[in-house]
C-alpha cells in the first residue's frame, strides 16, 4: 500500500503522466468485461498510482433510488464490516454536504472532506464521529459515479490517515473526471458477473401456465420455493392457490372484456419479501383458449416504496408528498408539482413524520433504507442494480 504522504514528493511532471496514464488504464478496465469484484480491484490498484489513499471502499448503488446495494473495501478496510450499521444511520440519517445523495442532488462529483471543495470538516459528524475515532482517517474524498444517462451506479470514498497529507483540490477534480468511466466499469460488472453464474443461481420471474380445469399443467423450475411463500398448503398439489386463482379468473375477465386492466397485484411473502403477481390470458387463432401465464417476481424499488408508505397509514396527499420527498424534492418543487402551499407541504410532512415514526426526510429515507436494503446488502445484482437474490429469512 503507497503511503499518502509519500505522494507530495513527486515531481509535477511524473504526476501528470501518471494520473493520465491511470486515466486510460480506468478507461480500458471499464470495457474489458470483467467482474464487479476484478473492476474494483483492479480499477483501484490504478487509481492508487496517481491519487494515493490507505483504504477505499466502493458502495454499488440502486439506480432507481440512490440507496446503496453492497461494498467492496479494499487496503486497511479490508473486511472490516461491523461499523456499516452506524455507517448507514449517518449517511441516510444525518444531512451533510458530503453525503453521496447531497452530492448528486448539488450537482458535484467529487468533494474533499478537508479540502473544503464541499461543507467544512470540522462539522462532519462522519469524519469527526466516526471515521477519526474509529479508523484513524483523517481525510476522505468522495466521487459519486454516473454513466452518460445521468444514472448512478456507485459512490467511491478514499481515505487517508492522520499524518498524511490531505487530498488537494487537484485530485479531486480528477476524480471526478473519472466518474463516467467508473459508474461504467461498474454497470458493465454487474453483466459480467452474471454471465459467470451458474443460472439456477439466480431466481428471476417464475412462470406458471393454468390450464382451461384450473390446474397448474407447466411451472418454472423454482415455482414450488415461491409458491410456497404465498400457501401453507401444498402449492402444485393439482389446484391453484386462493390468490393465484384469484388472479386466473381475473385474467379470464380480461380477455372477455368485461375488465379492462390485465390483473396484477403485490402482497408480502412469508419470508418478508415483496412480490408482484402478474396474470395473462393466452390464446391462439381462435381466440382465448382458457389458459392463463401467472408471472411472479420480486418487487423493484418502485413496487416497494409504495408499500412502505402505506404501512405508515398515511391520507391519500401524505402518500404523494412521501413518494416525491423520497425522490429527492424539496418543500418548494413538492409545492410546484402538487398545486399546493409550501406551508401545507410542511403540515403534511410534520403528521407524516409523527405516523412514520422518524423526525426528518433523512430519517424517513433511512427507515426505508434499512426495511428494504440493510437485509440484502451485497447479495446478487441484476443489470439494472436491484438485488436479484432473496437473503430473508422466516
Amino acid at each position: 500500500m503507497v503511503r499518502s504522504g509519500r505522494s507530495r514528493q513527486t515531481r509535477p511532471v511524473g504526476r501528470a503522466l501518471a494520473a493520465e496514464r491511470v486515466r486510460r488504464d480506468v478507461e480500458v478496465l471499464a470495457r474489458a468485461g470483467l467482474d464487479l469484484d476484478s473492476f474494483v480491484e483492479e480499477s483501484m490498484a490504478s487509481l492508487q498510482r496517481a491519487v494515493p489513499f490507505d483504504a477505499v471502499c466502493i458502495g454499488s448503488i440502486d439506480p432507481s433510488t440512490g440507496l446503496l446495494t453492497g461494498t467492496r473495501k479494499l487496503g486497511s478496510l479490508r473486511g472490516v464490516n461491523e461499523h456499516d450499521r452506524d455507517w448507514g444511520l449517518l449517511e441516510y440519517g444525518e444531512p451533510e454536504p458530503t453525503s453521496f445523495s447531497r452530492m448528486l442532488d448539488d450537482g458535484v462529483l467529487a468533494a474533499g472532506l478537508q479540502a473544503r471543495t464541499v461543507g467544512d470538516p470540522d462539522r462532519s459528524l462522519r469524519l469527526q464521529e466516526f471515521m477519526i475515532p474509529r479508523f484513524g482517517y483523517a481525510d476522505e474524498l468522495r466521487a459519486i459515479c454516473l454513466d452518460d444517462r445521468g444514472q448512478w451506479w456507485a459512490g467511491v470514498a478514499l481515505f487517508r490517515q492522520q499524518g498524511d497529507q490531505p487530498f488537494d483540490t487537484d485530485e479531486v477534480g480528477y476524480l471526478a473526471s473519472l466518474s463516467g468511466s467508473l459508474a461504467l466499469g461498474m454497470r458493465s460488472g454487474l453483466l459480467a458477473t452474471l454471465a459467470g453464474e451458474a443460472p439456477m443461481s439466480l431466481p428471476g420471474p417464475i412462470v406458471l401456465i393454468v390450464d382451461s380445469t384450473n390446474q397448474v399443467s407447466q411451472a418454472s423450475a423454482g415455482a414450488a420455493d415461491r409458491l410456497d411463500q404465498l400457501t401453507t398448503s401444498s402449492p402444485l398439489d393439482g389446484g391453484t392457490t386462493g390468490l393465484v386463482g384469484s388472479l386466473v379468473g381475473a385474467a379470464r375477465r380480461y380477455a372477455k372484456g368485461v375488465s379492462s386492466v390485465p390483473p396484477r397485484t403485490r402482497i408480502r411473502a412469508a419470508n418478508g419479501t415483496w412480490l408482484v403477481l402478474h396474470a395473462a390470458p393466452l390464446g391462439n387463432a381462435d381466440g382465448p383458449s382458457g389458459d392463463v401465464v401467472v408471472t411472479i417476481e420480486e418487487a423493484r424499488p418502485p413496487e416497494i416504496v409504495p408499500l412502505v408508505v402505506a404501512a405508515f397509514g398515511l391520507t391519500p396527499r401524505e402518500r404523494d408528498i412521501t413518494q416525491l420527498v423520497l425522490q429527492g424534492l424539496d418543500t418548494k418543487d413538492i409545492a410546484a408539482q402538487l398545486f399546493l402551499s409550501a406551508y401545507t407541504v410542511q403540515d403534511h410532512l410534520k403528521s407524516v413524520f409523527e405516523k412514520a415514526g422518524v423526525r426528518s426526510r433523512r430519517e424517513l429515507i433511512a427507515r426505508v433504507y434499512f426495511d428494504q436494503y440493510v437485509p440484502r446488502l451485497d447479495t446478487t445484482l441484476g443489470p439494472s442494480g436491484w438485488f436479484l437474490s432473496d437473503t430473508r429469512t422466516h
